[in-house]
């Protein structure tokens, strides 16, 4: 792939469209026109953990991303806990975002509005990712088109009403009365989720050109697109309501400023792109965790009946077809069996572990001699900086709920523990992560994936990677 392809593929995977449809109206509904200031704070955030994700997949341009970053930085314990955390929470995500497409599809029809639709969406999603990585990304970016082209809509109807003064985007308010600037700090944690996924560029970091120059500069400008592409349309529909406490009442405050302002077209219209929206996250994410379960296959994480299958690369296609249907395959279990608000309570913290985790790998990598073309400005100050930030989200997090926290330790330790019993026993063959070998100024040159494989016997880790 090329750069540009890895960029689509990424901003598919944040879906932007899904945040400022889905994501945001919680916002807006508990702190008003603050949801500004919130969403800024959770800019700045962003930048520091774009600048450590940078680092680290200049110099680990692998398929694994965070685990492998933590398993070479932290210890391959810490890594493989980290593989677990970012699998659950995958699958678990990809159930949660499928199943809210009924939501917008029904504006055509009642029937499409039940967890069926969900439940098609990810077998169609795993069908799509099981193809050619660069047909994929020929698929997600006419999704993306569509998916910007509604937020464009939403931006244009807003600023073309303005009626709002400027001072409510940091006026902390509801119906109700005031709230305190607690609270709005507290829903910095909820914009930081929905700024989320701009590091999934390193996933796919061993089928793009000259990954170790150009993958941290994917981060980088997907952080900033999707920051546009989310605060953008939130001024406009702060700025363009008829009434705040109207907006903050609605329970569709999309929905309420597109109705009042444009008419009832073209909120179904925009219903209809939030619906592609969807699918399109549904499809890149399913691309992200099919490569991210045929890593850990790779590298030996599972006995070999099992691990075999999933290392295997389809000649053809050049993509971890079973690993891809696998994911498939749990994202269906979790939607049709998991009842949606354990869903959403299992995918609660995991993101704050994650933070974490890649703000000491960044910290650890420069002391290890380890870097690549690319060093982020202000180190050591800009991953201490996020983990002072992420250590009042978990204040936070805490505070308001315990239980997500508990839910995301507790699979972290269930990492722990496998290392310790099937991993750790083995370790002389399994996990021995030899450093990745990219290519250099556009040659072609071996892969991580290509390296010897760590198993004395063949195993998962002996398969070729996947590539463009």
């Amino acid at each position: 792939m090329s750069l540009r392809d890895n960029i689509l593929i990424t901003l598919s995977s944040v879906t932007p469209g899904s945040s400022v449809f889905i994501i945001i109206p919680p916002v807006i509904a508990a702190i008003g026109g603050a949801s500004a200031v919130a969403f800024g704070a959770a800019a700045l955030v962003g930048v520091l953990v774009a600048f450590c994700y940078a680092e680290l997949s200049s110099a680990y341009p692998i398929t694994g991303g965070e685990y492998a970053f933590a398993a070479r930085t932290l210890g391959r314990a810490t890594g493989f806990a980290m593989f677990l955390l970012a699998l659950a929470g995958g699958v678990l995500t990809l159930s949660v975002i499928a199943l809210g497409t009924g939501d917008y599809l029904a504006v055509l029809a009642d029937d499409l509005g039940g967890k069926s639709i969900g439940l098609v969406v990810i077998a169609a999603a795993t069908v799509v990712a099981c193809g050619n990585i660069r047909a994929n990304a020929l698929v997600v970016a006419a999704f993306l088109a569509l998916e910007v082209l509604t937020l464009v809509v939403l931006t244009a109807v807003g600023f073309l009403h303005v009626s709002q003064p400027i001072s409510v985007l940091w006026t902390a308010g509801t119906p109700g009365g005031a709230i305190s600037w607690g609270l709005v700090a507290s829903y910095t944690a909820t914009a930081i989720f929905a700024y989320s996924g701009y590091g999934t560029a390193v996933y796919f970091a061993e089928e793009t050109h000259d990954a170790g120059k150009t993958i941290g500069k994917a981060i980088l400008v997907s952080l900033g697109i999707t920051v546009a592409a989310e605060m953008i349309p939130l001024v406009a529909v702060l700025l363009g309501t008829p009434s705040m406490d109207a907006l903050v009442s609605a329970g569709n405050p999309m929905g309420y400023l597109l109705t009042t302002r444009a008419g009832e077209t073209v909120n179904t219209l925009v219903s209809l792109g939030v619906a592609v929206a969807i699918i399109n996250a549904v499809i890149a994410i399913m691309l992200q965790i099919g490569r991210l379960l045929y890593a850990s296959a790779r590298d030996g994480s599972w006995p070999d009946a099992i691990g075999r299958p999933l290392a295997k690369v389809n000649p053809r296609f050049r993509t971890p077809i079973a690993a891809t249907i696998t994911v498939g395959v749990l994202a269906l279990l979790a939607a049709a069996f998991v009842p949606f608000d354990a869903l959403l309570l299992a995918t609660g913290a995991n993101l704050m572990l994650t933070y974490v985790v890649i703000a000491l790998s960044a910290l650890v990598v420069r002391r290890r001699g380890k870097s690549g073309p690319y060093r982020m400005p202000g180190w050591p100050w800009v991953p201490v900086a996020l983990l002072v930030a992420m250590a009042y989200v978990a204040y936070e997090s805490v505070r308001a709920d315990v239980l997500p926290v508990v839910v995301a330790v507790a699979i972290m330790l269930a990492g722990y523990a496998w290392y310790a019993v099937y991993i750790h026993p083995r370790r002389a063959s399994r996990w021995t992560l030899p450093d990745p070998i990219v290519e250099v100024s556009g040659a072609p040159a071996s892969s991580p994936a290509s390296s010897p494989s760590p198993a004395s016997s063949p195993s998962p880790s002996s398969s070729s990677s996947p590539s463009s």
